[in-house]
């Protein structure tokens, strides 16, 4: 496919069929991400009609959430890596079609035991075919398509999960019944059978890479130090941050005993399961990443804490609270499109403008939820979470772009895994850290639900002003770069920032 990637400008020659197809791949891809990341918060809206109906206790049945994105991040670099040596399109189908398998049986599960099972290997596909869009992205587009592509996808990552609850609320609310929340799996099903051969005729055949000898050490070494980060996160609900706060410690070691394997391995020329050269040597990969941890930090948590607020605080029913967020999915996702275009042009700057506005939004939103009156306090917070909505539009897709520009092809499925496990874990600290300060107030207060969202939603501004502070360091670098090159520099030479 990279012959296609390449393809000019025709006039309905083969380069037009090569570009046509190409997108119509890319969509293949964006729709399985969709359904993928959807599936992390969907499910929140039905656990108490699972709970109810399967007789199971609320520790077990929260199982159903946080171990899908359990397994879902403990798959992504060696996901991956092996979309990188055995080829991308051969993970992706295979990862799909046991996706919807999984999908069907979670829906089916007559016990809670049989459902979190069913979640825990479905969050595994879901984690083999994340790196895999990604990597098709740079495998398929170059240049200023890439861009547009990227935007898209990073449209697809934000929409998906600012719409979980909508989406969920959407389907409780027309599967009448105490088996309604069956369907929430059961959507996957005629959805992704459609992706899967969709994707077997439009996927890019493209050769593997050579075939060498994947990593164990690194896997274990990396596996063990995620789960130990994410263990404690997961059973935050009952105490897991009180009881297991030591793994945090062993979890930041095993990844130092993890990261010096890897640079003693790329030293021996051989094969790490993710280069060191990515953080040392590619321009834009390290703070990229960075941002990106940071931003889910603050990101993830706000749509629990906004949850608990409509429907604990307010009353509202599912549906209604999930409304309530959408003007934030709206902007975002018009946005992300725009951004794809802008992101060759503007570079770095695009990112520090959408934080600006994403932080201005939720900010004005939190001051909102705090003093406005109950019947009117959703009218009045859609305009400030629309604004935050389009600066979050300029910060996800723009990131992915610039963070993975300049990855070789070859090492895009690792790549793309260590970045969007960065995304996870992040996302996984902000949704227990932001609930247990809402409660944490709430207990304090006296159930003053405003001041608990008001302070939550701060505490997420944090995450977003450190994530800025990276982004303005990055673009202050970007600058300095340009002004020592431009003297040397022909006129008809790009920038980096213009190679894709």
């Amino acid at each position: 496919m990279d012959t296609d990637a390449r393809a000019g400008e025709g006039t309905g020659g083969p380069a037009d069929a090569a570009d046509a197809r190409r997108w119509k791949a890319l969509w293949v891809t964006l729709a399985t991400g969709f359904m993928s990341l959807l599936d992390v918060t969907i499910v929140a809206v039905a656990l108490p009609s699972m709970q109810r109906d399967l007789g199971a206790s609320a520790a077990s049945v929260q199982w159903v959430v946080s171990g899908y994105a359990l397994t879902f991040a403990l798959v992504l670099v060696p996901a991956g890596r092996l979309g990188d040596a055995m080829g991308r399109r051969r993970i992706f189908l295979w990862a799909l079609a046991a996706f919807v398998a999984c999908s069907a049986a979670a829906g089916a599960a007559p016990t809670v035991a049989w459902l979190v099972v069913a979640r825990l290997v479905q969050g595994a596909c879901a984690g083999c075919l994340a790196p895999q869009n990604s990597a098709l992205i740079q495998q398929m587009f170059r240049g200023a398509e890439r861009g547009r592509a990227f935007g898209l996808f990073g449209a697809t990552v934000g929409v998906s999960s600012a719409v979980g609850p909508v989406v969920g609320g959407l389907i409780l609310a027309l599967a009448h019944g105490a088996q309604g929340w069956r369907w929430i799996f059961y959507v996957n099903v005629p959805v992704g059978a459609v992706a899967l051969l969709l994707g077997i005729r439009l996927l890019p055949r493209v050769a593997p890479g050579r075939r060498e000898r994947l990593d164990l050490p690194g896997v274990a070494l990396l596996g063990a130090g995620v789960l130990s980060l994410m263990l404690p996160l997961v059973f935050a609900e009952t105490g897991g941050l009180h009881r297991l706060w030591w793994l945090f410690l062993a979890g930041l070691a095993l990844l130092a005993v993890f990261a010096r394997w890897e640079q003693r391995l790329a030293a021996r020329d051989g094969r790490p399961l993710l280069d060191p050269r990515l953080l040392t040597s590619i321009r834009g990969y390290a703070p990229g990443a960075a941002l990106g941890a940071l931003y889910f930090v603050g990101f993830s948590g706000v749509w629990l804490v906004f949850a608990l607020f409509f429907q604990n605080g307010l009353g509202f029913e599912p549906l209604r609270s999930g409304l309530a967020v959408t003007p934030f999915a709206i902007g975002s996702a018009g946005a992300a499109v725009v951004a794809g275009r802008l992101v060759e042009r503007l570079g770095r700057l695009l990112t520090v403008c959408g934080l600006v506005t994403v932080m201005a939004g939720l900010g004005a939103t939190a001051l909102i939820l705090r003093s406005a009156p109950s019947d009117v306090v959703a009218w009045l917070a859609a305009p400030a979470l629309f604004v935050g909505g389009l600066g979050s539009g300029c910060v996800i897709s723009p990131n992915v772009t610039m963070t993975l520009r300049d990855v070789p092809v070859r090492m895009a499925g690792a790549a793309g895994g260590a970045l969007q496990t960065g995304q996870r874990l992040g996302g996984a600290v902000g949704t227990a850290a932001l609930p247990g300060l809402f409660y944490l107030v709430l207990e304090a207060t006296g159930k003053d639900y405003r001041s608990a969202v008001a302070l939550s939603v701060g505490c997420a501004l944090v995450a977003l002003l450190a994530s800025l502070v990276v982004a303005v360091l990055d673009w202050h670098r970007d600058l300095r770069g340009r002004g020592r090159r431009r003297p040397h520099k022909a006129p008809h030479e790009h920038t980096s920032a213009n190679r894709g």
